[in-house]
Order: structure tokens, then C-alpha cells, then sequence
């Protein structure tokens, strides 16, 4: 069980501290909003973000072998070598941010060598294929979410950032936000992008691909029905590190459309996780609109970004500390010997 942070006196005591700086009354916009929130999830009136950490959960999907992607399936773990090598997008700004950067073996089909940096918690060489039986059995669909917990309970910090990696995975988060999102599921077609680029032609046989997929587990309607049917290990993982930072009341910053799909599962089964969470951006993968207003989201950031690999939630963390800052340093009115407003 994950209680609401619903604290009507800290939060009165939030907006009075947010209102007496030396500004006019809402002039820092969202981050006036950054700040309540901040200072609810860590229960206090000058919340400082302390040893953040960033996760790129990792892994493969059979769906892919049904030509759901424009790349092939070993860029998965092509791409985990990078991010290891420190030459990926979400590297160079873990660098620049000062963010402590693992990537989760959750499920990839290859064998890494131990280094540092690098988290081994494989379920299996990937996902089955979901157009042919659930991608995932209960068994695994559950040692994921536990993965995920335990990672989580031997982490450091308050803060954790989510990122991915796995072809063929905004298949499986169009699927769950069919299925999942709104009041009963969504029309597929909404929910479906161009993800790693594809072209029209593509985009409409990607679309062929999950209307059967969703057929076949018509009955999966419950969250870990349709998270183990539908894949992947990387957001079965997310979705228990998810749970276990809200249980921890740690800010959860959640990058674009796969990690969304992944608190969109948490959120089904602890409604509470997304009074813990900060939306970094609006991405350009068009389910992700849908989404979004879903979960009763205000991103911080829209830049078009569609590339996950927590990229989002790594530009979006200078606002967190900027709002924390703002928040214990910036003077008052009456701090200040400035007249306030008359």
C-alpha cells in the first residue's frame, strides 16, 4: 500500500514560502508548481535533492521479428555497450548533469561481460514474441517487478530517474496504453507512433501487427494480465523500481513514452505512485499526448524528443535542482527588506 501525500498544512506552508519570495505572485510559472510538488514528495519546506540516480532499464522484444521496427534487434544491445562506453545521448548529459548512470540488463538477448555500470538482472534473452502467446509468463512478469523493487531498496538517494532501451518496445507501450489508458483502453490507432522512424507504410503494418496482437489477449485486461502479455521485462522492471521509489518517497522523474507506459502500469495497481513523479517532457511519439492526460501529467520540457534512453529526464533534472534551490535560497519580502505588493 502507498499512501497519498495529501498534507493539507505542509502544503498551505509550501505556497505562503513560494509566495513571500521577492516576486510577483506565479511570476516563476511551472516552477512555482515544481516547487510544491517537490517539497510534498520529500515532506518538507526546503527539500534538497541528494545523490540522484539514473536507471536505463534494458531489454529485448520477440514482436520485433515482426518487422515492428525500422532497426534490428541487436541494436538493443548495441546500444547498452554505448551507453557502458559513455558515447550515448543519455551518457554525455548523465556526465554533464552529474547524475549516477547504471544500465539494467533486464532482458537482453546477449551476454555482457561484468564492468562497472552495468546492473545484470536478465530475465531471459528477451520477450516472447506477443503476436504469437504473451511476451511474458506470470513468473517472469513478477521477477521483473521484484528486480525492479530490489534495485530500487539498494540504491542510494531520493531521486531516481527512469530511461530504456529495447527495439520494438514503443510496440509494447502503445499496446498497454490501449489496453490500460483512459477509462476502459483506447482506440489503437492513437496509441501507435512512428517510433525508431518509420515510414507510413511501415507505420501501417506496425499498426496491422499490434490490432492482432491485442486481439489474441482480448481477455488480459488487468494491469499485470496486460503487462505480462504484452512485454517488455525493461518496463515490468521500471514498473517495480516505480513502486518502490513512491514507497521510499522518492521523486520518480519519468522520461517520455515507454517509461510513461511503465507508470501508467504502477499507477493501476498504486494510484498514489503519481504524486511522486515529475514528467520531464512531451515526446514526439504521438501516443504520448494520450498519455500524458492519462496520467494527469504536466511535463516540464517539449522539444520533440523521441529518443528515450532517459534523455528527457536527464535535461529535465537542472529544473529539479533549480526549484529546490529557488525554494531554500531565494529571499523573502520581508528577508529581503523589499516592499511587497501594495
Amino acid at each position: 500500500m502507498i499512501d497519498s501525500l495529501q498534507n493539507p498544512a505542509l502544503a498551505a506552508a509550501l505556497q505562503r514560502r513560494i509566495d513571500g519570495k521577492t516576486k510577483p505572485l506565479g511570476a516563476l510559472g511551472q516552477l512555482e508548481a515544481l516547487m510544491l510538488r517537490l517539497g510534498l514528495i520529500l515532506g518538507s519546506e526546503q527539500p534538497r535533492l541528494v545523490q540522484p540516480q539514473l536507471l536505463v532499464f534494458a531489454a529485448d522484444h520477440g514482436l520485433a521479428a515482426q518487422g515492428v521496427s525500422a532497426y534490428p534487434s541487436e541494436v538493443s544491445w548495441q546500444m547498452v555497450e554505448n551507453f557502458l562506453a559513455g558515447g550515448a545521448a543519455v551518457s554525455v548529459l548523465a556526465r554533464q548533469q552529474g547524475l549516477a548512470l547504471h544500465v539494467v540488463d533486464a532482458g537482453v538477448a546477449h551476454h555482457f561481460a561484468p564492468r562497472p555500470g552495468l546492473i545484470h538482472r536478465k530475465i531471459a534473452h528477451g520477450t516472447a514474441d506477443s503476436s504469437r502467446g504473451p511476451a511474458m509468463t506470470p513468473a517472469q512478469c513478477q521477477a521483473a517487478l521484484q528486480a525492479g523493487r530490489e534495485l530500487v531498496r539498494a540504491l542510494p538517494g531520493n531521486a531516481l530517474l527512469l530511461g530504456e532501451m529495447g527495439i520494438g518496445n514503443t510496440s509494447a507501450a502503445a499496446l498497454l496504453l490501449a489496453r490500460l489508458g483512459g477509462s476502459g483502453g483506447h482506440a489503437l490507432p492513437d496509441c501507435v507512433g512512428r517510433g525508431t522512424g518509420l515510414d507510413d507504410a511501415a507505420l501501417a503494418h506496425k499498426t496491422a501487427v499490434l490490432a492482432r496482437v491485442l486481439t489474441r489477449h482480448a481477455d488480459a485486461r488487468e494491469p499485470l494480465d496486460a503487462l505480462a502479455a504484452f512485454g517488455g521485462f525493461e518496463i515490468a522492471m521500471m514498473a517495480g523500481a516505480v513502486l518502490e521509489a513512491a514507497a521510499q518517497r522518492r521523486v520518480i522523474v519519468v522520461d517520455g513514452f515507454i517509461t510513461g507506459s511503465a507508470v501508467l502500469v504502477a499507477a493501476k495497481l498504486a494510484p498514489a505512485v503519481l504524486e511522486r513523479c515529475v514528467f520531464s517532457h512531451r515526446s514526439a511519439e504521438s501516443g504520448h499526448r494520450l498519455m500524458l492526460r492519462d496520467l494527469g501529467a504536466e511535463p516540464l520540457l517539449d522539444l520533440g524528443l523521441r529518443l528515450g534512453e532517459g534523455s528527457g529526464a536527464a535535461l529535465a533534472w537542472p529544473l529539479l535542482v533549480s526549484a529546490c534551490n529557488l525554494l531554500c535560497e531565494m529571499a523573502s519580502f520581508e528577508g529581503a527588506g523589499v516592499s511587497g505588493r501594495s
